[in-house]
């Protein structure tokens, strides 16, 4: 289960990057040997993150304000993040500019 979490924080951290968009593009990154392959899409009221890790077991992560919900690997996760939705929102504002 920690591990799942920690996963699951790695790849959030991952997507707030400013130099990644929120939008349906594929993006992937590599975390303790693990490559994980996602998509962001801004819902308005949230964002969504889905994808899969090189193993194949699939996540979705729902970040709402400073909630992060969903499932990853079967497990499901729920974590805080400060201000995680306004940091992927505003990585598309910068990304458009």
């Amino acid at each position: 289960m920690i591990k799942t979490i920690f996963a699951a924080t790695a790849l959030l951290a991952a997507t707030v990057s400013p130099a990644l968009a929120t939008d349906s593009a594929s993006h992937t990154f590599t975390r303790d040997g693990e490559t994980y392959t996602y998509k962001t899409i801004d819902k308005g009221d949230h964002v969504l993150i889905s994808g899969r890790r090189q193993s194949g077991s699939a996540f979705e992560l729902n970040v709402r304000g400073d909630q992060v919900t969903g499932v990853s690997g079967g497990t499901p996760v729920s974590f805080v993040v400060p201000n995680a939705q306004a940091k992927l929102t505003s990585s598309t504002e910068l990304a458009f500019r």
